[in-house]
């Protein structure tokens, strides 16, 4: 601490200025068989055994509560569970407040009974962030139970919900203080949320792994198809895409700077995510943008046109939408301001330098923006029409590229 004056020798200090870091540590462990009633991990994560408010999305427990509840009796945990519906409609405070007033009741302990969450990046946002506000900071644990829990929503240090039109407009830094994936939670999960999952692998994928865009190019129909319970390759797949995304967080976890390569296909998405609700989920939208932006990138020559159409292609293979009527130049153009607005008024754009790399770039206009949604839009109508008319992407060479 600095002080202006010197108040000891009777000086008046005038103002003071307190420096002070907040050590932080939290685990992400895949911990299999995690409800297994002899497996004391879920029991002891964060704290002692003892009490447990135990927070449930409405599908995870209709699926898995018999389990879970077997499995909290057999450890001799004493609990109380709270069972929430769990989608974007429904993050909001007013889900926050119910967490919050269960906490309460409860009667929860402010440091040695951490709230454990278990579902999706949903539920475990909302949980995040009510134990963020409660007493200011309460523990949780986390137990994702969709792939993009596993890979995304599940280890990082953000919570948040929607507030008026915009995606996670509140929200904090409060890293679960234990995260235990178990990838046997897939085996349930219908097959358009694990494309929804992929989306955010193949985001690791394309802007900073180039292995892990060969394992998807090569395996990512089957991993859909075995719902990510063949062992090898599902096993590197979900490996490096967490190891991915936790070393890129690991540096910069408050996000004091602003140019985050995992915000790749997060400049427009949220918009159109939000304005698409129902119909898109959060993984599909970001698959849109991840789309668009490889357009952008393959016009001003950071792709070929041959990297450009397998990227793409993978995309459809994954069963991963590539466009979408919200594409457009107003929607786009809003999106961007506010995006703008979001990364301290410059665009921070993230884009794929290569496949496995990428850069950051300021400089895109409404005109380049609305010609590469066009395009997009006639390769996605190309490729509904004729599957595999993928070399229509090469003709945008040439002329149509950028330096």
């Amino acid at each position: 601490m600095h002080a202006t004056g010197d108040p000891v020798s009777g000086a008046p200090a005038a103002g003071w200025t307190v420096a002070t870091a907040l050590p932080v540590s939290y685990r992400v462990r895949f911990t299999p068989g995690v409800l297994n009633p002899g497996n004391p991990a879920l029991a002891l994560a964060g704290g002692p055994p003892g009490r447990r408010l135990v927070v449930v999305d409405a599908r995870v427990h209709e699926l898995h509560g018999h389990r879970l509840h077997r499995y909290l009796t057999a450890q001799g945990v004493e609990y109380e569970a709270l069972v929430l519906p769990a989608h974007e409609q429904v993050k909001t405070m007013d889900s926050v407040f119910q967490v919050a007033d269960r906490m309460d009741s409860f009667g929860i302990s402010r440091r040695g009974e951490p709230v454990i969450a278990v579902g999706g990046g949903v539920l475990t946002d909302v949980v995040g962030l009510a134990c963020s506000l409660y007493r200011r900071s309460t523990p949780f644990v986390r137990v994702p139970t969709t792939l993009i829990g596993l890979v995304d929503a599940g280890v990082g240090a953000k919570t948040g919900v929607n507030h008026g039109r915009h995606k996670n407009r509140l929200g904090t830094y409060h890293p679960a203080v234990d995260t235990l994936l178990d990838p046997a939670f897939l085996d349930t999960l219908d097959r358009r949320h694990l494309g929804n999952g992929l989306a955010e692998i193949l985001k690791v994928a394309l802007i900073k792994d180039r292995d892990l865009f060969e394992l998807l190019d090569r395996h990512g129909r089957s991993l859909l198809d075995e719902r990510f319970q063949g062992r090898r390759v599902a096993a590197a797949v979900l490996g490096r895409a967490v190891h991915g995304m936790l070393e890129e967080l690991q540096p910069n976890l408050w996000e004091h700077r602003l140019e985050r390569l995992m915000d790749y296909g997060h400049s427009f998405s949220p918009t159109v995510e939000m304005r698409a609700l129902p119909e898109l989920l959060h993984g599909e939208a970001v698959c849109v943008d991840m789309a668009l932006t490889t357009v952008v990138a393959q016009r001003r020559g950071l792709l070929d046109a041959a990297q450009g159409e397998r990227i793409l292609r993978l995309m459809r293979r994954l069963e991963l939408p590539v466009w979408h009527p919200l594409v457009e130049p107003l929607t786009l153009g809003e999106a961007l301001a506010d995006t703008v607005r979001h990364r301290d008024g410059r665009q921070r754009l993230p884009l794929p330098s290569g496949i496995g790399s990428g850069i950051f770039v300021d400089d895109l206009d409404a005109r380049e923006l609305a010609e590469a949604a066009g395009r997009l839009r006639a390769w996605s109508a190309a490729e509904r029409a004729w599957p595999g008319i993928g070399q229509a992407f090469r003709t945008w060479e040439g002329s149509e590229t950028r330096a």
